[in-house]
């Protein structure tokens, strides 16, 4: 474990990377003694000073749905991150390229929240009676410490989140099965990924029934009008200055953005 003047101090060199567009030494080299506990607890350190300097919390992302994610990263379950208002793009936007260090993106699905919900004992219905309405997303990944990475690296450098674009058709969680979600992502004509939703834990919302309990054990909650990311269901592909993106979700609608 770390002491709270180490846990600031990483949360201090994950905030320089961001800013300077730099990727620092990997946290788990630099605090080799840092465990999970640690990371959300940099997490929450790096979250606070960007809120203090004027951004606001927004919603959560999910990291690590995939069994093959978890084993990789050596983790029994995912991991999560928030999401902060400047991190918001809409359909059709152009993104600086340059906000990021080595960026790539997934096909995701964004929880709009219709009421609160905290745990314990959150399940899958209680996800769906709570949420408004659902869209199609993208995440923009990108980390801000050098590879190799631990779980810890990640978790702490706010779960690899860099940014969210929404578009798309917006419907009520009960309008079509989301598990059966089906989407195509291309780069410059070309498509480089495919996937389903239910690729997500079975289920786009067991996620996020995982995350609300996780949140109870930390005194948080999900609250109305939260944008919640599932999880991607297609693997993370890079993106640079130049590139067009179509994500196309079928009767879901699509996302279309460039870089520049």
């Amino acid at each position: 474990m770390l002491t709270e003047e180490e846990r600031h101090r990483a949360a201090e060199d994950i905030l320089r990377a961001e800013t300077e567009r730099k990727a620092i030494p990997q946290l788990s080299r630099t605090f080799p003694a840092m465990e999970i506990e640690d990371a959300y607890r940099v997490q929450d350190l790096w979250a606070e000073a960007r809120i203090a300097k004027g951004a606001r919390m927004v919603g959560h992302k999910i990291g690590l749905t995939s069994r093959a994610m978890q084993m990789a990263s050596k983790m029994t379950e995912p991991d999560y991150g928030r999401i902060l208002d400047d991190a918001l793009y809409n359909d059709g936007a152009q993104i600086p390229a340059d906000a990021f260090l080595k960026p790539r993106l997934e096909v995701e699905l964004a929880f709009i929240m219709g009421e609160d919900l905290e745990g314990p004992g959150a399940r899958i219905y209680d996800v769906m009676r709570a949420t408004e309405f659902v869209t199609p997303a993208l995440e923009i990944i990108d980390y801000r410490t050098e590879v190799p990475r631990a779980i810890v690296d990640t978790i702490a450098d706010n779960a690899a989140f860099a940014a969210i674009v929404v578009g798309g058709r917006t419907i009520r969680p009960m309008d079509v099965d989301i598990r059966w979600v089906g989407a195509t992502l291309s780069k410059n004509g070309i498509i480089e990924e495919s996937g389903v939703s239910a690729a997500i834990m079975g289920h786009p919302a067991a996620g996020i029934a995982w995350l609300v309990n996780k949140l109870h054990a930390v005194d948080a909650k999900l609250e109305k009008g939260q944008i919640v990311l599932a999880g991607s269901f297609t693997r993370p592909v890079d993106i640079a200055a130049g590139d067009v993106i179509h994500a196309d979700y079928g009767p879901l609608g699509a996302i279309g953005v460039s870089f520049v």
